[in-house]
This record gives C-alpha cells, sequence and structure tokens, in this order.
C-alpha cells in the first residue's frame, strides 16, 4: 500500500439552493403498499422454488407471475385514485 493520498479532480456543480420543502411523494400510498407486499411474496415463492431445486421449476414461475400480478394491481390501484396524490386519499375537509 502507499502512503501518497489520491488526488482527484472532480467537481460538484449545483444551479442553486436545494429546496428540501418539496414533497417527493415516496410512493407512501395504499397503492404503492399492495404493489409491493404482493411483490415480495412472489419473490418469497420465488426464493423457496430456487431453494428446492429443479423439482420447483413450476412454483419459481408461479413467483414470477405472483412478482407481474403486483405490478398490475400497484398501477390498477394508481389509475382509481390510491395512489400519491390520488382522489380517494384527499382530505374533503370533514
Amino acid at each position: 500500500m502507499s502512503n501518497k493520498s489520491a488526488t482527484t479532480s472532480a467537481t460538484v456543480s449545483t444551479e442553486g439552493p436545494i429546496d428540501h420543502s418539496i414533497e417527493l411523494g415516496h410512493g407512501n400510498s395504499p397503492a404503492a403498499w399492495t404493489c409491493v407486499t404482493v411483490m415480495l411474496v412472489g419473490v418469497i415463492v420465488g426464493c423457496v422454488a430456487f431453494l428446492i431445486g429443479e423439482s420447483a421449476v413450476i412454483l419459481f414461475w408461479i413467483g414470477v407471475a405472483v412478482i407481474a400480478v403486483g405490478l398490475v394491481v400497484g398501477v390498477a390501484m394508481k389509475v382509481a385514485g390510491y395512489g400519491v396524490g390520488g382522489s380517494k386519499l384527499k382530505n374533503n375537509g370533514h
């Protein structure tokens, strides 16, 4: 190992101050949670099938299908108004 310090000429440029008051909407909604939960179940099924071995090829593909279903369910719930900023989640003042 060398005792020499590494020299780099990397520069970071920003166009202006970053506004941290803007809500980013990181997917904290029923649609996102449902999508992730269903997809997680699919991943678990696929991992169990992988551990079992060649005799569980169909179980692996069932896990892949469950992952795809989770994605479809998440998008459908977002379209139905359960996504971030969706119409079903807004406070109507009651």
